[in-house]
């Protein structure tokens, strides 16, 4: 009696067809997609290992270059927590610092110190920011400045900076500034004054090596401290209901 082929994909592999959709759903699980703003950064060492490939010497570094590219500008999927008056982390990385600060002055918070979170990044983290509590878009200013080491406290007064202030729907203002680092030349954040956001969606990036602080309202108490790891969209740093 004829043996019944196996199914197979529509490629034609050979391999059969369930477990190559399951191979390829657990790949997207755990393999994060590359943020759109690194695409030339991946393409083009890419392009150049691809075309000297029969070169060693060449394909060899380029294709490094590229994997390290992907890396650096992964944009894993994450959950938020549920709670409108949350504050999670803008971003993954070391927490350098939970203090009171004066907001920077172009956030229009006012001289008061408040409960600051800062967020360090190596170039080993994830570099998407994150939106830290739903809200709107009251304020976007970049300000031009140094680039000392972004774990360094005068960083935050010093270095280049993107500032954005958000409004709550209970009305309660926070600012949420990506700080350029040591080798970062490139500050990108998307959202525009009115811009309605939602608790973790994927709002800019910083490119090589940065920091990211969280100026939270008066009277919070911030649910972090420094050395912990931060879980970009997923660690909560405030409960702003009490």
């Amino acid at each position: 009696m004829a043996r019944r082929p196996r199914p197979t994909d529509e490629a034609g592999t050979g391999v059969p067809a369930g477990s190559l959709t399951h191979f390829l759903d657990l790949a997207r699980e755990t393999i994060p997609p590359v943020h759109p703003a690194g695409i030339p950064f991946v393409a083009g060492p890419a392009a150049i290992a691809l075309l000297g490939r029969r070169h060693h010497w060449i394909s060899r570094p380029a294709a490094l270059a590229a994997g390290a590219c992907a890396a650096f500008f992964r944009h894993p999927t994450r959950v938020p927590p549920l709670g409108d008056d949350l504050v999670v982390a803008a971003a993954d990385g070391t927490i350098a610092l939970v203090d009171s600060a004066v907001p920077p002055a172009e956030s229009g918070l006012g001289d008061e110190p408040r409960p600051r979170v800062s967020t360090f990044l190596s170039i080993f983290d994830v570099h998407v920011q994150r939106v830290p509590i739903a809200g709107t878009v009251t304020s976007v200013t970049h300000t031009p400045g140094a680039f000392l080491s972004a774990d360094l406290p005068e960083a935050s007064r010093d270095n280049e900076r993107t500032t954005m202030t958000l409004r709550t729907a209970s009305g309660a203002d926070l600012a949420v500034v990506q700080i350029a680092g040591l080798i970062a030349r490139r500050i990108v954040c998307n959202p525009g004054v009115g811009d309605s956001l939602t608790l973790g969606e994927t709002y800019g990036l910083i490119r090589f090596g940065s920091r990211v602080d969280i100026y939270l309202p008066p009277g919070t108490t911030p649910r972090v401290r420094v050395g912990q790891r931060a879980i970009g969209a997923e660690t909560v740093f405030a409960d702003l209901s009490g």
